[in-house]
């Protein structure tokens, strides 16, 4: 959810030049970094839950992380406050899935805050932007062991560290929403065979666009070709 549709990086910003007065945190125009495998990011205190760690546009110290998510962790209900990343892309979501028989599930890794459970917020945080009943997964485990027990077909996410765990870990096609300043995805990525978009409406329209019948081609054969990535070769070849 978070960096998709709801818009984490604002409510930290926020959060943390009211924390750390005199100082702005943010930087402007860092490139994506380079897709590797999961890595703690550098200063992150040992042993640090992946969930939170701060995004990169946020230029703060190990130790500045843990006070910005006490203080964010004690806010009732702050999984509610969030806004969208694309006005009205909840809604769009949910009009596009229902016009198109889709099964959505959402995930999340969220750590607690005060008030309800994150579940239970993010659910209402759906609901209040246009997504009626919707699906929460709260996961704190790999997201491509996830992506195979439960058989989804395409994953959307903005970590690129999570979109190589799905492709490794599961069938799903992996989509990363790429907002660099890069206009499409980067060459590790494409090696990989993950294919990305600028913003979660352009996924939106690739994702229909793939849906529609074309000559008996797969959904994931559509994608690959929608996407610009190279068919594998088959072993042997």
């Amino acid at each position: 959810m978070d960096g998709v549709v709801a818009d984490l990086n604002a409510a930290l910003l926020r959060e943390a030049r009211l924390l750390f007065p005199g100082t702005d945190p943010q930087t402007s125009g860092r490139a994506q970094p380079e897709l590797a495998p999961p890595t703690p990011a550098e200063g992150d205190p040992a042993g640090a839950d992946p969930a939170e760690i701060v995004p990169p546009s946020l230029h703060l110290t190990a130790r500045q992380q843990r006070q910005l998510w006490d203080v964010v962790k004690g806010i009732t209900n702050f999984w509610e406050t969030l806004d969208e990343t694309e006005p009205g892309i909840v809604a769009r979501i949910a009009e596009t899935a229902r016009a198109r028989r889709w099964e959505i599930l959402f995930l999340t890794s969220r750590p607690s805050s005060a008030g309800d459970i994150v579940q239970v917020q993010s659910q209402r945080w759906l609901r209040d932007h246009g997504f009626e009943l919707p699906s929460i997964f709260v996961v704190s485990t790999s997201r491509g062991r996830i992506a195979s027990a439960l058989e989804l077909d395409v994953v959307v996410d903005d970590r690129p560290e999570n979109c190589l765990d799905i492709s490794i870990d599961s069938k799903a096609r992996a989509i990363l929403i790429w907002r660099g300043e890069e206009a499409g995805v980067s060459a590790s990525a494409r090696r990989l065979g993950i294919g990305g978009t600028a913003s979660v409406g352009e996924c939106l329209d690739l994702l229909v666009d793939a849906d529609g019948p074309e000559g008996g081609a797969t959904l994931m054969g559509r994608l690959r070709k929608l996407l610009g990535l190279k068919t594998p070769s088959p072993q042997g070849a």
